[in-house]
């Protein structure tokens, strides 16, 4: 063996080696940063979904106060309704035409800017009582119609988006053959 090749041979063998652990180090450092973009990437998906759903709420929040700022307005502007209602049943004088078709003229522009922003009268002609919808004021006993049938509103109601601002105030039909029909079963009922 020359001397020149073993320094040959031990230049080679620390720089192989050398390179292993230069490759170990890089390939260390690659699996590192690669697991820190990741963790990064999967940071900045969280905060971007983070970021949309807060948007969402603040959005479906100012919606909220946008639509209850209305329904406040609307609400405080039910009794000028009525007060057009009773303005207008309230001569009926030949003399007071042009006064009433001039308010019932005001009326209906109200009211058509109104059912545009979302108010609905609450239909009582011909229907039901219904506690979610009418406020029942009297019953009146009468054979003429069926139990529960109301029989005439008194103050209109109205709904804003599905949400009742006013009750109907109504007069309610009360049968009295219903009424005896279904005293005589109950205590028919009760003595078997």
């Amino acid at each position: 063996m020359n001397p020149g090749d073993s320094a040959g041979a031990e230049a080679e063998g620390p720089s192989a080696s050398g390179g292993q652990s230069t490759e170990k180090i890089i390939s260390d450092e690659l699996e590192k940063l690669a697991a820190e973009k990741t963790d990064l990437k999967n940071t900045l998906i969280r905060l971007q979904a983070d970021f949309e759903n807060y948007r969402k709420r603040i959005e479906r929040e100012r919606h909220h106060e946008r639509h209850r700022g209305a329904e406040v307005l609307v609400e405080n502007l039910l009794p000028v309704l009525d007060g057009f209602d009773r303005a207008i049943s309230a001569h009926r004088d030949p003399a007071h035409d042009e006064y009433r078709k001039g308010f019932e003229l005001i009326r209906k522009q109200m009211l058509d800017v109104l059912t545009k922003q979302g108010l609905q009268k609450i239909e009582t002609e011909g229907k039901s009582f219904d506690p979610h919808f009418h406020h029942a004021i009297e019953r009146v006993e009468t054979p003429d119609h069926p139990d529960d049938a109301v029989l005439e509103e008194l103050q209109a109601g109205y709904v804003f988006h599905g949400k009742v601002l006013r009750p109907a105030m109504v007069r309610v039909a009360v049968n009295p053959a219903g009424h005896n029909a279904a005293s005589n079963s109950t205590s028919t009922s009760r003595g078997n």
